[in-house]
Order: structure tokens, then C-alpha cells, then sequence
């Protein structure tokens, strides 16, 4: 089963700590930041306290700052609606408490260096919907057979070759460097996901990463087939479509194409799945966002609930983003790779709240 106890999952990434520590621990007051150094929240945002994030004291937030060093160690980029200093960031990155900090001295750390805010949509409500996102495994192979049809292949150097390309033109077309070849509804699994692990013919394994797309809107499959009137045993949930559509091939190429969106990849060296700040994603600790409204990077509080029903609060990074993850309150939870990330994040889709976290001294909200 699916663990996501805190016990376990120290075990797990207790040497990360060690690998990746940057400083001792800190716990200084923030020095001040002359000029426009006034938090300017507005009607999305409203501070609140720490005591207001639900279970807030019982998270083990070791978890999060090994996440957070991760946004350390990148390169961010300060767009979108909410931005915090960049100054400010890079001094909490140099004050980051060391790897053998007890989570007393950790959480001590994110409450004397930032402010939490409670998100509220356009409309004032303070819900909105969490799903979830896992690195998937498929069969491959290393050139075309009657099971792999597909092409998984690299974006040209070129953009204007395939931006704002269809995807059925692009495939028919192979606007790319073919990389290797898979079951067209594996493919197009693998495409929302982002990345993935291919398990080849030849017995080898090949690590998938996202390398662009075409910037054309994604159309959900599910809704495809719901608009047809059609529906899959088990629902419209994504475990179900994927097996209705790998019986049903020639409906599947019909809604498959019907998508325009289409997603590149390239090699990757490193097993790890990487996420848009181009460093590694934190197994139920990284978060994507909408990046038109968040600078990627920053700490965020997710108070909401598993499929199975478990309550799911917890200190987040958010370090990805999507194409379907649009709005204040919608986030993409990273649950890892295999069969229990699987069916966790196949099965996500629950409402909640989310707290975004900013350096105390300054925020800059645009309008």
C-alpha cells in the first residue's frame, strides 16, 4: 500500500539530507529590506497565522525543507502574478537549517522566515481541486511493431516547426527525432504525465523527460468519450480509459488525435523525475501550479484529502507546472513512480485549500 507516513518516508530520504545540506541552522531574525518592503496581498491573499494551517504542528517539515533546497539550488524564474524578492529568496537559501535539525528547529526556521497567506479564487472561495501526477512505467520498444505504433520523439531545434502544430499533423508528419516507439495509449499516458520510465524489448530501461510541446490546449480524453456517450467500466476515472481505449483501438485513435497538445521528450541520465525548475521532484512533497500566477519555487500548505479518504495536510514546494493546472486553488500533487503512485494519483481529485508561503518582509502581488 501507498505509505505516506512520516516514518517511512524519513527512512527513505534520510541520506538526501546529508548529500544536500548547504549551511548550519540559522534561526536569526530576517534582516530588514529597505524601500518598497511592505506586503501588498490582495484580495487572493489574506495572512493568516501559522496555527491556522490545519495539523500544522504535527507535519514533519524535514521533508519540505529537503524539497525547498531543491528550489535552492535552481534557477528561478520570477514571473507570474505573486513574486516574492528574489533577494529575500536567496537569503533564506543561504540560512537553511542543517541536515541533522530535529523538525522542532525546522519548523522554527519557515515560522521566523515567512508569512503564510490563505488562497481565495476570483469568486472569495477558499476551495478549490487537487488532483495528482506519477512518473509512469510502459513497455517499448526501439523501432515500430504492430503493439508499439506510436513514436515518443524529440522536439526539433527549430520551434516554429511544431508550435502551435496539431498533434495529428505532428505525429503523421514525425515533426521530430523519433526516439523510440510505444502502444498509442501509453503514449499519450505518458505525454500527460510528463515524463516516464520506458521498459524496453531489448530488457534495457530508458528514462523519459519532458522536452516541450506544441502549446496547443490539451482536450481531456475522458470528456471525449463522455460527449459520446460512452462510459468506460469503472467511470471516467484515468485507470478506466486507458483500458477502455487499449480494447477499443479505433476509438482511441479518434479521441487520442482529437487532443491537439503534443508533448517531447528528451533522454535522461538520472532516474529522477524532474520537474520545471529542472531539479528533481520530492515524492508527496512537490506541487505544480499554475506559473501564471505563482513564481515555481515557493513553499505551499495543501490541507486536503487522499482518495482512500486520509486527510492530506502537509508543507508542499511548489516545483512544476501543467497545462491543465489553471486557477488560485488548483494544484497537481507529485505522488513518485510506481504501482502505488499509480493508483494514488490516478484516483486524486479532491477539493481543499492551499497556503501559499512568502518571505516576510516583502511580496509583490500584481494586480
Amino acid at each position: 500500500m501507498f505509505n505516506i507516513s512520516k516514518t517511512t518516508y524519513f527512512g527513505v530520504i534520510c541520506g538526501l539530507f546529508l548529500a544536500f545540506s548547504l549551511t548550519s541552522c540559522d534561526l536569526s531574525t530576517p534582516s530588514p529590506h529597505q524601500g518598497n518592503n511592505a506586503v501588498v496581498p490582495s484580495s487572493n491573499l489574506k495572512p493568516v497565522s501559522f496555527s491556522a494551517l490545519p495539523n500544522w504542528e504535527n507535519d514533519d517539515v524535514r521533508y519540505a525543507l529537503q524539497a525547498f533546497r531543491n528550489t535552492c539550488r535552481a534557477k528561478l524564474q520570477y514571473t507570474g502574478r505573486v513574486i516574492p524578492d528574489a533577494a529575500l529568496v536567496q537569503e533564506k537559501c543561504n540560512m537553511l537549517p542543517g541536515a541533522g535539525s530535529d523538525v522542532k528547529t525546522v519548523r522554527a526556521w519557515f515560522e521566523s522566515h515567512f508569512q503564510p497567506y490563505k488562497v481565495y479564487d476570483a469568486s472569495g472561495n477558499t476551495t478549490g481541486t487537487f488532483t495528482g501526477y506519477y512518473s509512469p512505467t510502459i513497455p517499448a520498444c526501439r523501432t515500430k511493431t504492430a503493439k508499439c505504433n506510436e513514436p515518443l520523439m524529440a522536439a526539433p531545434s527549430n520551434p516554429a516547426e511544431y508550435k502551435n502544430v496539431h498533434k495529428k499533423k505532428i505525429v503523421e508528419n514525425k515533426i521530430g527525432r523519433v526516439l523510440y516507439w510505444a502502444d498509442m495509449v501509453d503514449v499519450q499516458n505518458i505525454q500527460i504525465q510528463g515524463s516516464g520510465m520506458l521498459s524496453l524489448d531489448d530488457g534495457s530501461t530508458v528514462k523519459l523527460n519532458f522536452g516541450g510541446t506544441n502549446d496547443m490546449q490539451f482536450k481531456s480524453i475522458g470528456e471525449q468519450l463522455r460527449n459520446r456517450g460512452i462510459k468506460p467500466d469503472g467511470g471516467y476515472s484515468a485507470d478506466a480509459v486507458w483500458k477502455y481505449l487499449k480494447k477499443n483501438p479505433s476509438i482511441a485513435r479518434e479521441v487520442i488525435y482529437n487532443n491537439p497538445r503534443y508533448v517531447y521528450f528528451r533522454e535522461a541520465e538520472s532516474k529522477n523525475v524532474i520537474g520545471k525548475l529542472g531539479t528533481p521532484l520530492s515524492r508527496i512533497r512537490s506541487l505544480a501550479v499554475d506559473d501564471s500566477i505563482y513564481t515555481v519555487g515557493m513553499p505551499v500548505y495543501v490541507n486536503t484529502k487522499l482518495s482512500d479518504g486520509r486527510k492530506f495536510q502537509r508543507l508542499m514546494i511548489a516545483q512544476d507546472t501543467g497545462s491543465a493546472i489553471r486557477g488560485w486553488i488548483r494544484a497537481d500533487i507529485f505522488f513518485g513512480s510506481g504501482d502505488d503512485a499509480y493508483k494514488f494519483a490516478h484516483g486524486q481529485h479532491a477539493q481543499g485549500e492551499m497556503f501559499i508561503l512568502l518571505p516576510k518582509e516583502y511580496v509583490n502581488v500584481r494586480k
